[in-house]
């Protein structure tokens, strides 16, 4: 497993982040390969997402994209399915509920940018529900190794830049070989202090 100056996302994605701390979300699996202070190198599992292009710039993209996947958890397919924002997942012949999952990833994709949402892992690309809007697809990513780079602040589009290059220059300086687009996590509701989110920036990579 998309993925801003003042970045301010849309009320449902205050929505869907605003789950009681007794409530845990489901995250992307991976097994940690090495450390390097704030930089981590992650063997990810296969994973499903829900993923939706918007042809805006990096400040107006979100907004339009989270409507579309909110509307597909929410029951925008073809059978009605709820996806609901609990964990653990429940599920049942007639109401399936399925924990949302984190992060949430912004991706680069032409002049455009890809947003997902993961899937949970209990379901698989013929047992979830079918996205209503055709702008909505569902897509199978593979067992991948992952740089990542971890850091708190806003959600700046010159934070995001900056910890962007610093990866890209310790993958090059490591032996590593960037093998795909940069994508941008966000884990926390935009009401959260600054200084309490988290974010990454993760680059598909392979060895040289």
């Amino acid at each position: 497993m998309t993925l801003l100056k003042s970045f301010l996302l849309p009320p449902l994605f205050l929505v869907l982040f605003s789950i009681k701390p007794a409530m845990a979300i489901e995250e992307a699996e991976y097994d940690l390969v090495s450390e390097h202070g704030d930089i981590e190198v992650r063997l990810y599992s296969p994973h499903i997402v829900a993923e939706t292009v918007v042809y805006e710039d990096i400040e107006k993209a979100g907004n339009a994209a989270f409507q579309r996947l909110f509307g597909y958890i929410t029951g925008s397919n073809r059978s009605q399915t709820d996806i609901a924002m609990t964990a653990p997942v429940s599920q049942q012949q007639s109401n399936k509920e399925i924990a949302l999952t984190a992060p949430a990833g912004q991706q680069q994709v032409g002049d455009g940018w890809a947003i997902s949402f993961m899937m949970p892992n209990t379901y698989t690309i013929e047992t979830l529900p079918v996205p209503e809007d055709d702008r909505v697809v569902l897509r199978q990513v593979p067992s991948q190794t992952i740089a990542a780079i971890h850091y708190s602040g806003f959600w700046s589009e010159s934070n995001y830049l900056e910890h962007k290059a610093e990866l890209e220059t310790w993958i090059k300086q490591s032996g590593y070989r960037i093998n795909g687009q940069a994508i941008w996590a966000r884990y926390n509701a935009p009401f959260t202090p600054w200084f309490l989110r988290r974010n990454e920036v993760l680059i598909p990579i392979s060895q040289l």
